[in-house]
C-alpha cells in the first residue's frame, strides 16, 4: 500500500530504526533521514554509522548528519545548511525518535504538520534521555510509548496517543527496549495513517503533576552500593543491562554483575558487601536490607557467565567482602 503523506525522519539508535522500518514498510515516502554523525565504536574505535543511517542507506533514502540544528551553537554553518535542506525537501510531517539533537523552534516550524516524537514512557513520567532505564530502576510496574507533538521544551509537548505495557519482574533495559521499539513502530504508523486520513491529530496537554526527569545514564552510576536494599540493587542491575552494567570491586578486581535476585537472609552481624554463601545457584551477598543472589557475573576481560561457570574460573568464598563505593559528594 502506498500513501501520499511524506515523512522526514530524525533518529539514531535501534529504537528509532524500528520506527523508520515500519514507516517505510507501511508505504510512506521518506524523502530525507536525519541522524547523528558517525561515532567511533568497538575495539578499534572505527567510525560507525547509526542503525538509522544503515537502514536508510540500505533502502536508498537520502541521509543528512548535521552535528547541530542550532544556528547559535558551535556549528552555525552546518546547522544553516541542514535548515536549508529541510526547507528544500518537500514533506508533510517530521517524525523524531531518540534523535539526540535538540530541535530549535525554527525546525519545529518547518513541517506543515509539525514534528511528532516517539517517546519511551507514559508522559509526563520520565521526560528526558533515559526513560526506559529509569522506569526499571525506580521500580515502575508499567511503562509505554507516547506520541507527542513536539514543542521547544524537553518532552513537554501535547500528547497524541499512547500504548502501555507492564514491566515484568525479569525485564532488563534490553528486553523492555525491544518491546517498546516495536510498540512505538506500530503506534507511529497508526498515527500517520490517521493524520493522512483526517488532516490533523488531536493532542492533549500533558498533566502538570507527575513529571519526572530521566537523566542520561553515566558510567559512574554502575558501582553497586551494598548499603542499599537488595531490591533496589536488583533493579539497578536490570536497568543497567546492557549499559553500563552493575560494577563491584572484590580484592582489587572489578567485576560486572548482570543478573541478580533479592533473597531473605538470616539475622546476623554480616556487613553490607560480605559474601554469605557461594553455590552453583549464585553468590549471595549481604545488603543494607536483605541479600542479593548474583546469578550472572563477568570478570575483567571475560564474558558474561552464569554463576556456576563463573565460579569454575574465579572461585569465591563466604566471608570475602565487596568494596563499598565512596558515598556521593554532597
Amino acid at each position: 500500500m502506498s500513501h501520499t503523506l511524506r515523512v522526514i525522519f530524525a533518529g539514531t539508535p535501534e529504537f528509532a530504526a524500528a520506527a523508520l522500518a515500519a514507516i517505510h514498510e507501511a508505504g510512506f515516502a521518506v524523502p530525507l533521514v536525519l541522524t547523528q554523525p558517525d561515532r567511533p565504536a568497538g575495539r578499534g574505535m572505527k567510525l560507525q554509522a547509526s542503525p538509522v543511517k544503515r537502514y536508510a542507506q540500505e533502502h536508498g533514502m537520502a541521509v543528512a548528519q548535521p552535528p547541530s540544528l542550532r544556528r547559535t551553537g558551535k556549528y552555525p554553518q552546518e546547522a544553516a545548511a541542514a535548515l536549508d535542506l529541510l526547507r528544500a525537501t518537500p514533506h508533510d510531517v517530521m517524525v523524531v525518535a531518540a534523535y539526540g539533537l535538540l530541535l530549535p523552534q525554527e525546525v519545529l516550524d518547518i513541517p506543515p504538520h509539525g514534528c511528532i516524537n516517539i517517546h519511551g514512557s507514559i508522559l509526563p513520567r520520565w521526560r528526558g534521555a533515559a526513560p526506559i532505564h529509569r522506569a526499571i530502576e525506580a521500580g515502575d510496574t508499567e511503562t509505554g510509548i507516547t506520541l507527542m507533538q513536539m514543542d521547544a521544551g524537553l518532552d513537554t509537548g501535547p500528547m497524541i496517543s499512547e500504548v502501555r505495557t507492564p514491566i515484568a519482574p525479569g525485564d532488563t533495559t534490553a528486553t523492555l527496549h525491544d518491546r517498546l521499539a516495536q510498540l512505538g513502530a506500530k503506534l507511529i504508523v497508526d498515527g500517520l495513517v490517521a493524520l493522512e486520513r483526517d488532516g490533523a491529530l488531536p493532542a492533549t496537554p500533558q498533566p502538570a503533576e507527575g513529571a519526572t526527569y530521566a537523566e542520561k545514564i553515566g558510567k559512574q552510576e554502575a558501582a553497586l552500593d551494598w548499603r542499599r536494599s537488595a531490591l533496589a540493587l536488583a533493579r539497578q542491575i536490570r536497568a543497567f543491562d546492557p549499559f553500563p552494567g552493575g560494577a563491584a570491586t572484590l580484592d582489587g578486581a572489578q567485576l560486572k554483575l548482570w543478573a541478580a535476585e533479592p533473597v531473605a537472609r538470616s539475622a546476623g552481624a554480616a556487613e553490607p558487601g560480605e559474601i554469605l554463601e557461594v553455590s552453583p545457584a549464585g553468590v549471595v551477598v549481604a545488603c543494607g536490607e536483605g541479600a542479593l543472589r548474583l546469578t550472572q557475573l563477568q570478570k575483567p576481560g571475560g564474558k558474561r557467565l552464569p554463576a556456576r561457570e563463573f565460579l569454575a574460573g574465579m572461585p569465591l568464598a563466604a566471608g570475602q567482602r565487596f568494596q563499598l563505593p565512596e558515598p556521593p559528594a554532597a
